[in-house]
């Protein structure tokens, strides 16, 4: 054995040293450094020739031996065992780490797929719904220059308005004589022109309401046909019919009338003539829920000439309800006076029974039920509410649009050249324009930004018809333009933005300009016939109009719709066109995306007069009309 010195030097040693000591070799310490640092370079670990850490303990003799071996196993094996355990772990974290690399990459393929579905697929789909928009039908035979009947309402639960029309067409009996016709009620889907139901009537309707509220029942639309001696409720879903009512000379649309006799639906109001010819005029009152009479008609002696104005529901500032009503003057009765007058009982409710003492100041006498609200020398032509898009739904008989009608101030046209703004509260003129007659309605939009609505008006003579657009703060002009006329009467419609502006839709011809004939379009003789444009006029850009579509059919009537998905409107037009070997002119009802009629529209611009096609721009255009986009004028030259 060696010394006690030399014994604590091999102690330091590296291992394989001290177990080629144990078997016997007593090689120097040096030489066993000099094998350690030759087997290092050689690659290997440092072990004598023949050993590993996986060899079995070292050969040995004596007791001395046997113990170190023993020592050896027992270290080796809880090695072994470490060994072993490190190895597991190592499998547990790979699997691990697969996992969540998994949860990883799962939710990002996921995502990736949808960011493509949205990218590629849903524009395809929205491009294939703006072309289903786009559409035209014929349907039966037009009655000259007399407009249809004409309603929109979702009537299939697309949350698309689709459109009721009143259609007239010829028997299809070859006995039938030439004046034999069928009167209908066609109810047309807004995507793609599909006939949905079809409602046979005894005489023409003059108009269609819709949306009428059933307490209770389930939630499909409830539509009236008013026609000259009868008023039908149709469900809109189907066309089957609810109730109906026969009444004789019937003058006015319905109107919508809060709850008279607590049954929880809204009942209605219409003006008929009377059967004593000496009198004027008669209100009628309806149950809504069943079309019963309510009483018996009450009749009244206007004494005045002219057109039949209203009827109308208002609401007073101190919450009395008064019907509007006239013929060339503005009558109204309270609508607890006339309930009483007609079934000889009180309203049910308090609300119904209110007065309010400064519109009874105002009756003409004592002893009548009357209350003045404007007659003069000059007969009144149009009253309406100054309400935003009062002319795109002004036949509905939705409970919304009723109440926010019934609270505002009125538009007056009286002596077919006077323009006025008639407050409400105290019933006095806010101001007065004059211009030559107004043939037509004046549409009520906001054209500046002082948050006051403003009026569009038009007028022909002489072959030219003109445009206006009056301040509605003051009355003074805020905009015109004078086009070749293009003979049709037709109400402008508006279509609000969500700057708080409104674009303006009308018809006319050519642009007029100082170069220009103001009798004939530029490059048309009389002979051919007029072609009639649709202009937008846009309040972001006023020296310039979008030209979006031109056609030498007749257009009777139109209504726009919102389309709240598809962030678009839709413009439907009712047109007669006419037919060879002097046939009736078809009666043509066609649907227009007002997006896709902007991106393939015409500029004229009014700075110099020229007329210029372009595409520059273009997506500029769609951003800055239908989008409402800020831009300037600029940007579309």
């Amino acid at each position: 054995m060696a010394s006690a010195g030399t014994a604590a030097a091999w102690r330091r040693a590296p291992r394989a040293c001290v177990e080629a000591d144990l078997a016997g070799s007593w090689a120097p310490l040096t030489t066993c450094r000099r094998r350690m640092r030759k087997m290092r370079t050689s690659g290997r670990r440092g072990f004598p020739r023949g050993m590993t850490e996986t060899t079995s303990r070292p050969r040995s003799t004596g007791a001395t031996g046997t113990r170190v071996g023993r020592r050896w196993g027992r270290t080796e094996g809880r090695r072994g065992a470490r060994r072993r355990i490190r190895g597991t772990d190592d499998k547990r974290g790979r699997g691990k780490n697969a996992v969540r690399s998994a949860f990883f990459l799962v939710p990002l393929f996921c995502a990736t797929m949808l960011v493509l579905l949205c990218a590629f697929l849903i524009p395809c789909q929205k491009r294939e719904l703006q072309k289903k928009l786009q559409w035209e039908k014929a349907l039966g035979d037009a009655g000259g220059v007399t407009s249809p009947p004409l309603a929109l309402w979702d009537v299939d639960g697309d949350s698309m308005q689709d459109v009721l029309l009143g259609v007239t067409s010829r028997s299809n009996d070859t006995r039938s004589t030439p004046g034999n016709k069928v009167f209908s009620v066609v109810a047309v889907s807004a995507v793609g022109g599909q006939e949905l139901w079809r409602k046979s009537m005894r005489e023409s309707v003059m108009w269609i309401q819709c949306g009428l509220q059933f307490s209770g029942q389930p939630s499909w639309p409830v539509c009236l046909l008013v026609g000259k001696s009868i008023i039908m409720a149709v469900n809109g879903t189907s066309g089957k019919k609810l109730w109906s009512v026969p009444l004789k000379n019937i003058e006015s649309q319905a109107v919508l009338l809060p709850d008279l006799q607590g049954d929880s639906v809204p009942d209605l109001l219409v003006a008929t003539l009377p059967t004593d010819e000496a009198l004027d005029l008669s209100l009628t009152l309806i149950s809504g829920f069943t079309g019963a009479k309510l009483g018996h008609p009450v009749p009244f002696n206007l004494t005045g000439q002219g057109k039949l104005i209203g009827p109308l529901l208002h609401e007073t500032q101190q919450g009395a309800y008064c019907i509007l009503f006239g013929i060339g003057n503005v009558q109204a009765i309270f609508l607890r006076d006339l309930y009483i007058r007609a079934t000889g009982e009180m309203p049910l409710t308090q609300k119904l029974r209110r007065r309010d003492p400064k519109w009874e100041g105002l009756r003409k006498n004592n002893s009548s039920s009357l209350i003045h609200i404007y007659s003069g020398s000059e007969s009144v032509e149009f009253l309406l509410p100054l309400l935003a898009g009062f002319g795109n739904n002004r036949y509905s008989l939705d409970t919304v649009s009723s109440q926010n009608s019934s609270r505002s101030d009125w538009v007056l046209v009286y002596g077919a050249s006077k323009l006025s703004v008639l407050r409400q509260k105290d019933l006095h003129k806010e101001w007065t324009f004059s211009s030559p007659p107004i043939h037509s309605q004046p549409a009520v939009g906001h054209f500046n930004d002082d948050g006051v609505l403003d009026l569009f008006i038009q007028h022909s003579a002489n072959g030219v018809m003109k445009t206006l657009i009056v301040n509605g703060s003051n009355g003074h002009l805020l905009w015109t333009a004078e086009f070749v006329c293009p003979r049709l009467v037709l109400d402008t419609s508006v279509v609000a933005t969500s700057t708080g502006q409104s674009a303006f839709l009308f018809w006319a011809s050519e642009p007029i300009t100082g170069q220009r004939n103001a009798t004939t379009a530029p490059g048309v003789s009389a002979a051919e016939p007029l072609i009639r444009k649709l202009f937008l006029m846009h309040p972001a850009y006023p020296t310039v109009l979008l030209e979006l579509s031109s056609t030498t059919d007749t257009t009777v009537t139109s209504a726009v719709s919102y389309q709240q998905h598809q962030k678009d409107v839709t413009y439907f037009t009712v047109s007669s066109r006419p037919t060879p070997d002097s046939e009736p002119s078809a009666q043509i009802l066609k649907s227009m995306s007002l997006k896709a009629a902007i991106t393939n529209s015409r500029i004229v611009r009014f700075s110099d007069g020229s007329w210029f096609n372009t595409t520059k721009s273009r997506d500029e255009q769609v951003q800055g009309i239908m989008d409402k986009k800020d831009t300037s004028c600029e940007q579309l030259h």
